[in-house]
Order: C-alpha cells, then structure tokens, then sequence
C-alpha cells in the first residue's frame, strides 16, 4: 500500500467562543518554516509577531540567540517528524504578547489527489481577530463593545477595526488564491 502523502488538519484558535477554525490539506514533509506560513494565510495573521511550535514539551522555532538551549531550531523539522497517527496535536503560538494559542489536530493522512493543490483550506468558519487586539480576552472585549452603539468607545474600536469588519466572516476563496 503507497503511503498516505498528505495530512488533513483542524486548526482551532484555543480558548475562543465561537469558534475560530480551519481545515487544511499539506503534503506530509511540509517543514514547520513553511507550516507557518500556511497558518498566517489560512488563519488570517499578517506575520507581524513571533511564533512558535509545541508538541510533547519541547519547543519549535526559528533561530534566535536570545532563547539559548530552550528552542530546537525547526529550520529542517517536517510535520511528519511530529504527527505520526491520526489525532495527534501540535499546538502553534502567535505573537507572545496576545498568546494566540492555536491546537493543530491531525485529522487523517490521505492519498495525494493527482489533480489536487496543495497547500489547500478545505473549510473555516469565523473571522481571524485583529493583530494587537489584547488576545482572547481583548477580543472578546472588542467584540462586546462593536455590539453596542450606545457604548463610548464604539466609535473608536469601529474606526480602528474598518467599518466593513465582520466577525463571522471567512472567505475560503481567498485564502486559496493566497496559497
């Protein structure tokens, strides 16, 4: 039997209701490097913060002086070094002041489709939140206050988000053309 080549995965942003999620289709040697570059387009990020990997206590990330011993370089790490059976997690951390903590849940490993592109967002739902929004908790607080009308800074988070801000709005299309 060939070898399933590439892996279907369940990106979650963690501790949000409702829910912030994406399906993805990658090749099994996808490197973490370009794993996240895939999360920035398919989540909605604009590569602004540091980032870094998490499986089995160990830390994955870019070459830095600054974190000495703690970090593995994950310069030539594949995601089938880490994943190895379905259900297995990694979890993925963007920009350490907000601490957007992201579960990657490895779905299924499939045979690679002849016609197919990959990388590929097969389905999401809700919007991204902002860059410096203050985190989960900011978020949540952003979201309260675009609510209400009545609220004094209503105008003021509506004028930094952009009007046309909707944040149950995923557009599946795009993220492809950007992929």
């Amino acid at each position: 039997m060939a070898q399933k080549q590439i892996f279907q995965l369940k990106v979650t942003l963690m501790y949000f209701d409702p829910v912030i999620w994406r399906r993805i289709q990658v090749e099994r040697d996808t490197t973490l490097p370009d794993l996240h570059d895939i999360l920035q387009i398919t989540m909605g990020w604009t590569d602004s913060h540091l980032h870094h990997f998490v499986h089995k206590r160990k830390i994955y990330g870019e070459d830095d002086p600054w974190t000495f011993d703690r970090i593995n370089v994950y310069d030539d790490v594949k995601l089938d070094d880490l994943l190895k059976r379905s259900q297995s997690k990694l979890i993925y951390e963007y920009d350490f002041g907000d601490s957007w903590r992201h579960e990657i849940l490895l779905e299924k490993m499939l045979s690679k489709d002849a016609s197919g592109r990959y990388p590929v967002c097969i389905d999401g739902e809700n919007a991204c939140p902002p860059e410096d929004c203050g985190g989960v908790w900011g978020y949540e607080r952003l979201l309260e206050i675009i609510k209400d009308p009545e609220h004094e800074e209503y105008h003021d988070w509506l004028e930094w988000l952009g009007e046309d801000f909707d944040p149950a709005a995923f557009d599946i299309e795009v993220v492809n053309e950007c992929l």
